[in-house]
């Protein structure tokens, strides 16, 4: 996630990075960012599992959430989609696509 972080930095988001899916919550629900990106797999809970906990919470469901996998198998983005992520995005990723995917959800705010 570093790489993510360092092109939203260099592109002038801001950015704040959880450990792990609780304190992905926990930063969330004291943040209220405009916009999350979910690693699927993340240690000890899933990035579904905690899309669906930030889904679930009516103070932090109208955040978009963007889930970035290496999951890329036929059927892993509808899965993704349907676990309450609104964008999809395979590693390795395009650089220009990613950038244009979090402007889609962060100028739409």
């Amino acid at each position: 996630m570093k790489l993510f972080r360092d092109l939203l930095e260099a592109h002038g988001y801001a950015t704040i990075e959880a450990r792990n899916g609780h304190d992905a919550l926990d930063l969330a629900r004291t943040h209220r960012p405009d916009l999350v990106l979910m690693d699927i797999q993340l240690p000890e809970v899933s990035g579904l599992e905690v899309t669906k906990w930030l889904k679930d919470d009516e103070d932090l469901c109208d955040i978009p959430v963007i889930a970035v996998t290496a999951f890329a198998m036929k059927g892993d983005e509808e899965r993704i989609r349907q676990g309450g992520c609104e964008a999809y995005l395979s590693k390795p990723i395009s650089i220009g696509l990613f950038i244009d995917t979090v402007r889609r959800f962060v100028e739409a705010d």
